[in-house]
Parts: structure tokens; sequence; C-alpha cells
């Protein structure tokens, strides 16, 4: 890991680009929000189709977004929903950090420690070839862990604290996968949203 200026840290990765923030928000601002979230969102439950059988995804989902926004996860195709006021102002705060665009963002809430996302990589086509994806947590610590695709043993992990934001870029989703494992006994909740652009089908 190498630090960079204002709290940020550069996790080393061959093929892939990412950093860490653990000073995005102030964590009086980032506990707020997560109040307001958990009250103000519209939570949804998906189910996935894993091995021929049918399980409900273990966490609650919302996707919101610029008008006519869709983008297909897990093989369901969510419908952007519109942004609420605190997503819209946290939308704001990140784009004048980051100096990119995002037209919707996926946000997901981890209720306690039984909840979790297993191994994937933000590489639909809709997001194009090489991603910005932009990660705030709010809520309980929570660790991600990432593994290259062509050499799994090869990892790394890094522990996402509250009003942190860890930016994915360049052709991190191409060569490595991320997790969100379940965390046995943490009785606490997170609220993850990661900000994107989706590519419009048209055009």
């Amino acid at each position: 890991m190498k630090r960079g200026k204002n709290n940020s840290i550069n996790i080393i990765m061959e093929e892939g680009k990412v950093n860490y923030n653990n000073k995005f928000l102030l964590i009086n601002q980032s506990l707020h929000l997560y109040k307001e979230m958990q009250k103000s969102i519209e939570w949804a439950q998906y189910s996935i189709k894993m091995f021929g059988k049918t399980h409900m995804q273990p966490r609650l989902i919302a996707f919101q977004g610029d008008k006519g926004i869709s983008y297909k996860y897990s093989g369901n195709r969510l419908e952007a929903s519109p942004w609420t006021e605190e997503v819209q102002l946290l939308r704001k705060k990140l784009e004048e950090h980051s100096e990119v665009r995002f037209n919707s963002v996926l946000i997901n809430y981890y209720r306690d420690g039984s909840d979790s996302m297993g191994w994937h990589s933000d590489d639909e086509k809709e997001l194009g070839d090489s991603p910005v994806i932009a990660s705030v947590s709010l809520g309980v610590t929570r660790e991600i862990q990432f593994r290259k695709k062509g050499d799994k043993k090869e990892k790394r992990k890094i522990l996402l604290e509250t009003g942190s934001l860890l930016m994915m870029t360049g052709e991190t989703q191409k060569y490595w996968q991320h997790q969100i494992g379940k965390k046995k006994g943490l009785i606490g909740g997170r609220i993850n949203l990661t900000f994107r652009h989706v590519y419009r089908s048209n055009s």
C-alpha cells in the first residue's frame, strides 16, 4: 500500500487500480446518512439462481439513477428509481471530489454479519471496458476481499470504515474479483453505495 494525500491509500494491485480514503466523510456525517437512508430508501430483496436452485440474496438492494437508466444485476433487470435527496447530495460531493460523472448508484444494505456478497466483478457490458466504481461505506466496518482471476491465491483485503471511499478504476474489474464475506457475530448494519456510469443501450 502507498499512502497519498488527504488520507488516501493506493492499494498495489497488478493490472488493477484501487484507492482507499478513510475520511471521505466525517464520522457524524456518515452516521447521520446511514440512519436517514435506512428510512428514506425503498429497499428490496431479490432472488438469484445458483446451481439450478433459487435463493434470496443475503442483503437488501436499491438502485437509483437518472431517468431511463436500467442495469442488469445478478440476473435481475433493475430500473432506476429517482435520486433521493441524501443520495443526490452524496453524488454531488463525490463527483466534485473525483471529477468523474456518475449517473446511477447500486445500494446494498447489509443488515448484520449474516448478510454478504459473493465473489464477482462489476464488468457488465453497460458499464464499459474500464468502469470507474466509487464505493462509499456507512455504518459498521466490513472487510472487502480481492482475488485475481488468473491466480485466486493472489489476494488483497481492506477494512471499509464508515465514511470511507473506495475507488476501483482502470482494469480492476477485468482482472480482479471482490466480495464482502459473512462476519459471524456481527450485529450492526452497513450501507454501501457503489456509484457508476451506466451506458444507455440506445447511446
